[in-house]
């Protein structure tokens, strides 16, 4: 399959009742596209997928493929549970709608789980989905799921599954670990969910990103994912990013451009920003931005 090159994970809209505002989001993917972005993802972390269930999974698919996507070439869907009843559901959602891609999170809820566990739980997974299996980028994210995809698990899974593992997203952080990946599963797509360390990546045999900053500044990142040209600009906006929580920090850049307060709505039991913060936040990012 094509390199990833840059993709947005995608900020999900909602309402004010919790529903799903399809068309916001819709909207927000064309904008993303058009602006750099070689793809977008769903039901990532940056899109509060852990919270979004079956039903709402397939309305934001027929929305985007409605809206004009190409699913199977533009369309990685996130997959997050704790079971496999529901991680294998998610996961034929996706492969139902016909996408790019599949981003699996491990189980979250148990941690200090060996590989040997992992891999017996994902084998059962994938043996579960039967020929539908293909096209897994395995993410590693134990800021949030307390559960990390090692080396060695990862290609354990490569070997038995023949095919089915196409990469791996680090979002940790680590650019030592980063660093082992490239070198150790060269022959898999590896993607960092860190913008800071794109470029470095891509300089070393990385395929791209799926990251949250594609949300607001496609057009920056563009060059690290695609060139591995760095840029100090993208380094300054995700540390004053991070100087908030990061979900809702991008809801509230989405919705400073769009002049549109709806787009910080948060599903509980997220908070989003108020008025103040989302003037000082977008402040700082457009004055980077003109640096």
């Amino acid at each position: 399959m094509a390199r990833i090159g840059l993709n947005c994970a995608l900020s999900s809209a909602f309402r004010a009742d919790g529903t799903m505002d399809l068309p916001r989001m819709v909207a927000h993917a064309k904008w993303v596209l058009a602006n750099g972005c070689d793809g977008i993802t769903v039901f990532g972390t940056t899109g509060e997928g852990a919270s979004i269930g079956l039903q709402d999974r397939y309305a934001v698919l027929g929305a985007m493929a409605g809206g004009g996507f190409d699913l199977r070439k533009q369309v990685i869907a996130g997959v997050s549970a704790s079971s496999e009843e529901d991680i294998v559901a998610q996961c034929n959602a996706a492969y139902d709608m016909n996408c790019r891609a599949i981003l699996l999170a491990p189980p979250f809820y148990f941690s200090g789980v060996s590989d040997d566990a992992l891999f017996s739980f994902f084998s059962s997974v994938f043996k579960k989905l039967g020929a539908r299996l293909r096209n897994i980028f395995l993410y590693h994210i134990p800021g949030m799921t307390r559960v990390p995809l090692s080396v060695e698990l990862t290609r354990r899974l490569a070997d038995a599954f023949p095919g089915a593992i196409e990469g791996v997203k680090d979002s940790a952080g680590d650019w030592p670990m980063t660093a082992r990946r490239l070198k150790e599963l060269s022959d898999l797509q590896i993607l960092v969910g860190d913008e800071r360390h794109l470029a470095n990546a891509v300089k070393n045999g990385g395929s791209g990103s799926i990251c949250g900053l594609a949300n607001v500044a496609p057009d920056l990142l563009r060059p690290l994912a695609n060139d591995g040209k760095d840029d100090a600009r993208v380094h300054a906006m995700v540390n004053a990013i991070l100087d908030y929580s990061f979900m809702p920090a991008i809801k509230a850049l989405i919705s400073a451009r769009l002049g549109d307060p709806d787009w910080r709505i948060m599903r509980a039991p997220l908070d989003g920003f108020n008025d103040t913060d989302t003037a000082v936040l977008a402040g700082k990012i457009e004055a980077i931005r003109k640096q």
